[in-house]
């Protein structure tokens, strides 16, 4: 990625814009090696890894020789699945990182995917220790964001921190991750249709903060990975890149605005809800991407064939105008499936029971404090229901 030309064009927006937190971005074959000059220096020693059984074995490993051939003394922390052998950024995760660091350590290394990034990038906020991001798998867009989702006595709440220093991800590690991994990182990217949508609801009916150029960038990276969709399922090197760096893109415009806006609409709500489900029951986590693809498909079509026909009974005809423009400019529900599954993405990663997804069509709008055209819905809709009840007893 050319971090040079991205400062270039902050700087020609002249936006009021969060400073660009990465000093450098490295996807390419080799960035394991580039990882470990970068990191010799920062620190000779005092550099802790974090990883899971699977992440060490994908790159930990070849990363902690290449520590070793630089002199670096780099200590491990392999964290631990619960019961149904997933990692959860929760209490536990985070108090096992926590012991792990000392006095003096200078630097933290997350080494894995989504979840162990949000463990070490709240370890990392709360510690003041800098991290360094290797990516093991193209799976999410939270890599260079601020913000930790994190689960903390069964509901999930985002706080917003810090970004990496710098990241490395080395093709040939993206290329051999899961295939539903890499379906899952396009699937987060497809969210991008609403959450885009969202915000600039949010924008136009509540004067929510809005950025013409995040939003620019958001949509430049959305938009690089439709273009090559069949080399991202098929996995080539140039597929995994681009997935790679549209993912770290929307991240950084995360990073830029200082809010998950651009990239989390109602589709992550959706989603969200549907994790905090699964961890009240005890059930086993879902990819979070895999289950964007699939709410993503569900909001487009509530969007579509509920919200657009009943528009009129919560906003007045200019408002009305505006959404009816901005609905029927998001794609068809099915054409978005139809990529989703050329990426190698299919509904069986994702069984919702249809229960739920009613269940959070009517409630997971209160996750957020933030303004989704769900949220419109729903609040404008009772409040018309309500002033009509009591009109009806007057």
């Amino acid at each position: 990625m050319n971090i040079s030309a991205l400062k270039a064009r902050i700087r020609a927006s002249k936006e009021d814009l969060y400073p660009l937190p990465l000093e450098q971005i490295v996807v390419a074959e080799g960035a394991l090696r580039e990882a470990a000059a970068f990191i010799a220096k920062q620190a000779e020693s005092g550099v802790v890894l974090v990883a899971d059984s699977h992440t060490y074995k994908a790159a930990g490993r070849d990363l902690h020789d290449h520590l070793c051939q630089k002199g670096v003394k780099a200590d491990w922390h392999l964290l631990e699945p619960n019961s149904n052998g997933d990692i959860i950024a929760d209490e536990v995760s985070l108090i096992s990182v926590m012991l792990k660091v000392e006095q003096s350590t200078k630097l933290l290394v997350a080494v894995g995917a989504g979840t162990i990034h949000d463990i070490v990038r709240f370890v990392s906020g709360k510690t003041n220790k800098p991290f360094v991001s290797i990516p093991t798998a193209p799976s999410v867009d939270g890599f260079t964001s601020l913000g930790a989702p994190i689960v903390v006595q069964g509901s999930k709440k985002t706080y917003q921190l810090v970004a990496p220093i710098a990241l490395f991800a080395d093709t040939v590690v993206l290329q051999h991750a899961p295939p539903a991994l890499i379906a899952a990182g396009f699937g987060d990217m497809v969210g991008k249709y609403t959450s885009l949508f969202d915000w600039k609801i949010g924008s136009l009916l509540k004067s929510e903060a809005y950025s013409e150029l995040v939003a620019d960038l958001t949509e430049e990276a959305l938009s690089a990975c439709v273009d090559k969709v069949a080399d991202i399922g098929k996995r080539t090197s140039a597929g995994v890149q681009v997935l790679m760096e549209s993912l770290l893109t929307s991240g950084l415009a995360m990073a830029l605005f200082g809010y998950s806006h651009p990239a989390s609409g109602a589709e992550h709500h959706l989603s969200h809800y549907w994790e905090m489900e699964a961890l009240r029951l005890g059930k086993k986590q879902l990819l979070h991407g895999a289950k964007v693809g699939l709410s993503t498909q569900i909001i487009n079509r509530f969007y579509k064939n509920t919200v657009l026909p009943d528009v009129h009974r919560f906003l007045g005809d200019d408002e009305a105008k505006q959404v009816i423009a901005l609905v029927q400019a998001l794609p068809d529900p099915d054409d978005v499936k139809a990529l989703l599954e050329q990426a190698g993405w299919n509904e069986a990663l994702v069984p919702i029971a249809p229960e739920l997804v009613e269940e959070s069509l009517q409630h997971a709008y209160l996750l957020r404090d933030r303004y989704t055209l769900l949220r419109l819905y729903r609040e404008g809709t009772t409040m018309k229901k309500e002033g009509e009840t009591h009109v009806g007893r007057s």
